[in-house]
This record gives structure tokens, sequence and C-alpha cells, in this order.
């Protein structure tokens, strides 16, 4: 390596230590810095606590009680709730439920509402900021006052107590048409003009163009599509009447009845809900902070 790019080298790490002491010297001049650290860590305790004691209750042997809430945490502990429950009950076909739903209701979604976002924003035919004030308008209708009336046609169509009964009401989505059409607006008009001039369809302009510069946007969409779907309790609990067909918002509460004046069991059943969603907060954390952030910035 010659002198020229032994200097340069050196002088690029120079700069970048100045860098971080400046960083660092910049956060100590915080004279709040250690009362804000203080306070996040009291409240990410408040929050992670109730989890924490949910777990150590799920692996206490079946029907201990206590008076005193230390007992809680310390031996015996055991597995033999989780293996009872996974062998001697539904949870795991509700589980399989709730995440086959949320995953249909998600795909098809963001299909649906990337389209017409698409349509509303880059196509030309009339009415279609009339068409577009009615989704502004959907955003107003609280969903259980739709609720009746999207039962008498679900019912009319034979589609109560089955997956189809389950997904497709809850694929209508104008929140993420508004999101997607707002987007849309912001691409380039010279990239869309190029590419008519150049003989591109409209189908191809969406596919090609426009959406692969809409994917911050989709996973937001996509982030809050699924965790609606895998929370929703009321839509579930009126549309099925098999236990089979069971999603986990409406199991849980049965199961839990079932055992109402016991801690272990319940716990047990909510830990094994619990595990798969925080495993995957874990994995897609970034994912799931940038789409939070992301709805809430224009453009």
């Amino acid at each position: 390596m010659s002198d020229s790019n032994l200097q340069g080298a050196d002088v690029l790490k120079e700069a970048s230590s100045k860098k971080r002491r400046a960083g660092l010297l910049e956060r100590n001049r915080d004279p709040w810095r250690r009362v804000k650290v203080s306070i996040g860590v009291m409240v990410a305790i408040l929050f992670i606590f109730p989890i924490i004691w949910m777990l150590f209750v799920s692996i206490k042997p079946n029907g201990f009680s206590t008076t005193n809430p230390i007992e809680w945490f310390t031996p015996p502990f055991t597995l033999a709730n989780y293996i009872d429950i996974l062998m001697n009950s539904l949870i795991l076909r509700w589980l399989f439920n709730s995440l086959i739903v949320a995953l249909i209701t998600t795909v098809l979604t963001l299909i649906i509402t990337s389209l017409a976002a698409f349509a509303i924003s880059q196509m030309k035919f009339r009415y279609k900021n009339f068409i577009f004030v009615f989704f502004l308008l959907g955003l107003m209708i609280p969903g259980e006052a739709t609720i009746i009336p999207l039962y008498e046609i679900v019912k009319s169509f034979n589609m109560i107590d089955s997956y189809a009964g389950l997904i497709l009401p809850m694929i209508a989505s104008p929140l993420g048409v508004i999101i997607l059409k707002s987007f849309f607006d912001g691409v380039p008009k010279e990239v869309i003009e190029s590419a008519i001039m150049d003989g591109c369809s409209y189908f191809k302009l969406f596919y090609k163009i426009v959406l692969p510069l809409a994917k911050p946007a989709m996973a937001a969409i996509a982030i809050f599509t699924f965790i609606g779907s895998w929370n929703n309790f009321l839509w579930p609990y009126l549309s099925i009447l098999s236990e089979n067909l069971y999603t986990l918002p409406v199991g849980l509460p049965v199961f839990n009845s079932t055992y109402s004046q016991a801690y272990v069991q319940p716990m047990t059943a909510n830990a094994i809900a619990s595990i798969p969603v925080i495993i995957a907060f874990l994995i897609f954390e970034k994912q799931i902070v940038k789409g939070i952030s992301f709805t809430g910035i224009k453009g």
C-alpha cells in the first residue's frame, strides 16, 4: 500500500474518532440525561413486569396459590402445564387460525388498497375525487356501527362460521388507500409520463415502477393490518360458532372462564399465545418502529 493511501486512511480514522468524541461530548452536556435514562428504565420495567410475572406464574405447579407475591418468583417450577394445555386443549388450533386469518387478510388488503390507491392517484376517470371522499368518510364511521349490516351481508352469502366470513369483511381498509394514495401522488410526474410514452401499460407502471417505490408505505400498512387482524375480537366472536375456528382473542376468554378461580392454567395459555408475538416483535422491531413513524410523516 502506498504512503498516500496510508495517509488517507489515517485521516479518515482521525476524522471518525473526532466525530465520535464530539457526539459523546454533546450527549454528556445534557444535564437531564441521567434523569431521562432513569425514567426510561422505570417505564420499561413497568411495561415488562406483567410479562415476567405471567411467565413465572405459567411454570408454577397446577393449583398453586399463595398470599405472598414473592412466592410466584421462587421454586418449585414445572413445564407440565405447557404440556397439558398443548396436548389437551385447542390453543394450537386457535393460534393457527389467528395466523392464517391475519396473513391472508394482510396480503389481500395490500393488493386491494394498492390497486385502489394507484387508480385514484394516477389514472384519469370521472368522479375519482368524489370516490376518494368516500374513503375519507370511511375513517369517520366507527367499525361497531357497521357490524349489524356486515353480519347480515355475510349471512346472506352463507359465510358465517367459515374462514371466508372471517377474512373477506376485514380486507377493506380506507386508511391504507389514503396512505398509499398520498404516497403515489409523490412519485415524480416525469417518471410516470416517460414510462407511458415508452408504451408502458398501467399495470406495468403499477407493478414495475410505482409499487417498488412504495415499499415503506406497504410495510407500514402490512404491519398495522396484521396487528389489527391478530387482535380483532368483536367480528370473530360474532361470526364464528365452532370452537375449531376460534381465533386466539375469542378462544382465550373461553378457556380462561373454565379456570376462573385459578391463576396457573390461564397464565400458561396466555403465555403460549404471547410468546410467538413477543418473538415476532423482537425480530421485526425495526420494521414496526419504521412503520409507526412512517404513518406520522408526510411525504
